[in-house]
Formats: structure tokens, C-alpha cells, sequence
């Protein structure tokens, strides 16, 4: 088995040899690289990326996560990887966006490095520019949608008028914004009854959740219409979540999620699963 001490932990720009940076292009796993251009925005000034890599495979990254230097919690990815995006402008910044991590190598299929990654990450950025004081996620919700036709079929889902049953029962309302966006706030209260309390052997549904909460991240803010790729639709209803990784808490965290099952939220998102938005 590999073991992550004898990994190698290394930061991926654009000084990079071009053989690992094909590699991002080829394995990114979260949100699909268009080529170089759209690298160099990823690894632009306001950008970085880190990955491991073992003394044996010098060339191909085990795993990978790209990261966004940004004002606030960032809350629609298309900002953060499109090539002609620059929110520069929006001030400096103070807070690490974790908004892809991509394991390249099937035949390590199970073994978990990205919250060793993760550590390694904040530990590098805040060494390198300390005015950055937060750390979170901009991930996907991949299990929600499948998570929701499921519960629509068997049953009605509480917190929902007969206005919004009717939308949701249309086969249309995925992928018409002018159906989606009166669906928001049933689809927004499901979305967080789904991350807090739907869960299987007392975890979460969501396999994104379940990684970065037994880490010892919260659940901080959903985000309304902040993947609108075809992929963010038909996964999520275009729904996306802040994790949050503060370091006062991610022990206290870790322990009551892997004791008690308990699922550490912000009061605004344990509200809105309650049905109280």
C-alpha cells in the first residue's frame, strides 16, 4: 500500500514540464480542463495547485487539487474556471476556494490522500501568503438530484406546496431555468435536508459530504444556480456547497462526525434543512 509520508508534496504552475501539465488536462476529474489556455488560467497568479507524487512516478501525479485565492466564499464555479474569468478585481484576497480534487491513478481506486492533501495545502498557502484566513470548498453535490427523483417517486417531500409538486412533477423543470428558478427555495430546503439528514449506516448520502465532513469541514452555504454545465444540472440541479474548514474546529468536528454521526453545519443551512428559510 502506499503510504502518504513517503509521497511527495509539490506545487504545480506553470514552470511546470509540460509532461505533468498534460496530465492535469487529461485527468481532471471535477471540472473538465478545455485545453491550454484554460490551464494557464488555472495556474494563474490567484491560482495554484498542488499535488502528491511517489519517488517512482516522478511524472504522474497521484493526486491533484486546484485551488481559488478569492475576496469571500466563492459561489459559482463558471467564475473561477473559465479562461476569460478575473476576479482579481474584487479585491484582495482572503479566503482558499478547494474547488477540484482529482485522483489520477485507478490503480490506487480506494485510497484516500486528499485530506492529507488538503492539510498540506492550507498548511502551504497560509505559510505563503498569510492574509488568507479561511479555507473552503466549492464542491459539487453529485448525489442530489438521483437522491430527489427517488424520493419524488416513492412519496412527497415535506416543505413543498402544491405549486412547487407541480413544477417538480414536469419533465421539463431540470434544464428550463424559467421552471427552475421558482423551484429555488423547495429546491434549496431539500437540497440541505439532504445534506443533514438523509443518511445510510448514520452518514451522509452524498459522497462529496461524507469526504470533507469526516475531515472535519461544515457545511457552510449552498449556492443557487452555481454550476450550470450540463453535468451540475443533471447532478445537482445546478446546487453547490461551501465546506468549511476552520481550523478551531475541524478536530472537534472530525470527532463528533466519526463518534456520534454528527453533521456540523452553519445556522443558516441547519435552518433551511428544518424547512425554515
Amino acid at each position: 500500500m502506499v503510504q502518504a509520508r513517503v509521497l511527495q508534496f509539490e506545487r504545480i504552475d506553470w514552470s511546470t514540464p509540460a509532461i505533468i501539465l498534460e496530465k492535469l488536462i487529461a485527468y481532471e476529474a471535477v471540472h473538465e480542463i478545455h485545453g491550454w489556455e484554460d490551464l494557464r488560467r488555472r495556474l494563474a497568479d490567484d491560482r495554484r495547485c498542488f499535488g502528491f507524487f511517489h519517488p517512482a512516478l516522478p511524472d504522474e501525479p497521484l493526486i491533484f487539487v486546484e485551488v481559488a485565492l478569492t475576496k469571500g466564499l466563492a459561489g459559482k464555479i463558471h467564475g473561477l474556471i473559465e479562461p476569460a474569468a478575473d476576479d482579481r478585481k474584487n479585491g484582495k484576497p482572503d479566503t482558499a476556494i478547494f474547488y477540484s480534487i482529482s485522483n489520477c491513478q485507478e490503480g490506487l481506486a480506494g485510497i484516500s490522500f486528499g485530506n492529507f492533501l488538503i492539510k498540506q495545502v492550507a498548511d502551504a498557502v497560509q505559510s505563503e501568503l498569510p492574509d488568507i484566513r479561511q479555507f473552503a470548498t466549492l464542491s459539487p453535490v453529485p448525489g442530489y438530484r438521483k437522491w430527489l427523483d427517488d424520493v419524488l417517486v416513492r412519496s412527497t417531500p415535506d416543505y413543498l406546496n402544491e405549486d412547487e409538486i407541480d413544477l417538480l412533477h414536469r419533465s421539463d423543470w431540470r434544464h428550463n431555468q424559467l421552471i427552475r428558478e421558482p423551484l429555488k427555495p423547495a429546491l434549496m430546503r431539500l437540497c440541505a435536508r439532504y445534506l443533514i439528514d438523509e443518511k445510510h449506516d448514520q452518514r451522509p448520502f452524498d459522497p462529496v459530504a461524507r469526504f470533507h465532513l469526516g475531515n472535519g469541514a461544515s457545511v457552510e452555504r449552498l449556492n443557487w444556480s452555481a454550476d450550470l454545465s450540463e453535468k451540475g444540472i443533471d447532478q445537482s440541479a445546478g446546487v453547490m456547497i461551501n465546506y468549511l474548514y476552520d481550523s478551531d474546529e475541524i478536530v472537534s468536528n472530525h470527532e463528533a462526525y466519526v463518534r456520534d454521526s454528527v453533521i456540523a453545519s452553519s445556522s443558516a443551512v441547519t435552518r433551511l434543512a428544518k424547512g425554515k428559510d
